[in-house]
């Protein structure tokens, strides 16, 4: 706002003096606020898009074995209260579920969407898919039916299979943190990490540097993550770093 009154205050200053100094400064505040206004809105219409693309996903991905058990409706509702929906906003996202789930809806182009709203930043694309494996892991049991889809999944809103292994290792290591460094949690850790077993000290840390930076929820919010899924964010930056302290504490560090 201060650039576009500066700046439209010295045109109107150079061409109409005092008076006009006054008239540019206050066109500059009015448009300021207009293209704010018009920021906002776009922004806005993102994130609700975003969210009701995560909701219909997670609907077709839990009807992918052909039936929604009660614990995969449980993370669904779990993840409403996680990110504070009520009202209105807790009937849409229901509704989106419920969308997900019919006989008709078009997978393909719902995950179109989500690579046009994401513009294709590799962490929103991740934080997608981890609430996905989220919802249709919480039955315990992954049918193959289910591993397709989200590897379909994977595919349409364009992350990779190691982006996958590296999200279910995060899963893998959240439920065994009471586990201690099991040799199956540590490998998980290496995963979350994107780091070999034999990678150096010096390799690791980096690796976990660059996630930390890559997962703060306030760098995923400028990106377009909406602020009700801040704790989405920060389960995933705390997992990053139970992986970096469990592969630490292995190594004697």
């Amino acid at each position: 706002m201060l650039f576009l009154m500066i700046l439209f205050g010295l045109i109107g200053l150079a061409s109409g003096g005092p008076v006009g100094l006054l008239v540019g400064a206050g066109l500059g505040w009015w448009l300021a606020r207009q293209l704010g206004r018009r920021l906002n809105a776009a922004r806005t219409r993102l994130q609700e898009g975003f969210l009701e693309s995560i909701f219909s996903v997670m609907g077709c991905l839990c009807q992918a074995d052909g039936k929604v058990t009660p614990g995969e409706l449980g993370v669904a509702e779990k993840l409403f209260d996680q990110m504070r929906l009520q009202g209105e906003h807790r009937a849409k996202a229901r509704a989106a579920f419920e969308r997900g789930r019919a006989d008709d809806f078009d997978l393909e182009a719902e995950l179109a969407k989500v690579n046009r709203l994401t513009q294709r930043q590799p962490i929103l694309r991740q934080v997608f898919l981890q609430v996905q494996l989220s919802a249709i892991a919480a039955d315990g049991v992954l049918h193959p039916a289910e591993h397709e889809m989200i590897l379909r999944v994977a595919r349409g809103v364009g992350c990779s299979e190691a982006e996958v292994q590296q999200i279910e290792a995060m899963l893998h290591g959240a439920a065994a943190n009471s586990q201690g460094a099991s040799e199956e949690a540590l490998k998980d850790a290496y995963r979350v990490l994107g780091v070999a077993e034999d990678a150096s000290d010096a390799e690791i840390k980096k690796a976990y540097r660059r996630l930390m930076s890559q997962n703060h929820p306030d760098k995923l919010a400028g990106k377009g993550l909406p602020e009700s899924m801040r704790e989405v964010a920060q389960a995933r930056t705390s997992e990053i770093g139970n992986a970096y302290e469990r592969i630490r504490a292995a190594r004697g560090q």
